[in-house]
């Protein structure tokens, strides 16, 4: 499959935030990703609700919600009714994981795991039947602008490995520090999602970046 590109708001102009997002729309990019972020989980607060509404009524691009928030099996029913293509969770966030993933695929939207850097991968082989993405946190979540983490390649073949083995069909994403420099080898190594934020956003020419991530 070709590699699917999903810009991160989180970098985006929120000054002129229209202006970006009918950027990505007349790009090459496939998705949205949206960082929703609470305080709690990572000490940021990024935006809610009428942002992720405002986005789904400018573009028809499957929105991609990373939920970084605890407990977010509480808002799943609020990000379905938003639109949301995707709906990704954190590992170490739920409270009952099988339970959020089922409960999100009910809603007919692909059910997402998110696992932090410091969280080894083979955790995730309990949950691969019921995720339909697997998100790899290669910087620390919370911030923008980090530097990639390198012990990402490692998880990434670990990651393959688990699909391989329980024959599912599970998106492999990678979120933060993506840009031209590392993206050939993450999709060499069985990446399938890269979510890129100033890469693209704080580039002179965003289009430019973009078609470039998807020409690898």
């Amino acid at each position: 499959m070709q590699t699917i590109i999903a810009p991160s708001i989180l970098a985006a102009n929120f000054a002129n935030l229209q202006k970006d997002i009918e950027m990505v729309n007349s790009s090459s990019a496939d998705w949205f990703h949206l960082d929703v972020m609470d305080g709690l989980f990572v000490p940021n607060i990024s935006f809610g609700m009428p942002i992720v509404k405002s986005i789904n009524n400018l573009t028809s691009k499957p929105l991609d919600v990373h939920l970084m928030i605890v407990d977010p099996e509480r808002y799943i029913n609020k990000f379905v009714d938003l639109n949301a293509s995707i709906i990704t969770v954190h590992y170490e966030a739920c409270k009952n994981l099988k339970e959020t993933l089922k409960k999100i695929r009910f809603n007919n939207i692909k059910s997402g795991v998110a696992i932090n850097p410091e969280t080894p991968i083979n955790v995730i082989e309990e949950f691969i039947e019921e995720a339909d993405l697997i998100c790899i946190m290669s910087v620390n979540p919370g911030f923008g602008g980090q530097k990639f983490i390198k012990n990402t390649y490692n998880k990434i073949e670990k990651l393959n490995e688990i699909i391989i083995k329980n024959e599912t069909s599970t998106l492999i994403e990678v979120d933060g520090g993506v840009s031209n420099i590392n993206a050939e080898k993450l999709i060499n190594l069985g990446a399938n999602v890269l979510v890129s934020g100033n890469y693209i956003f704080k580039a002179e020419d965003p289009l430019k970046n973009i078609n470039l991530l998807k020409s690898f």
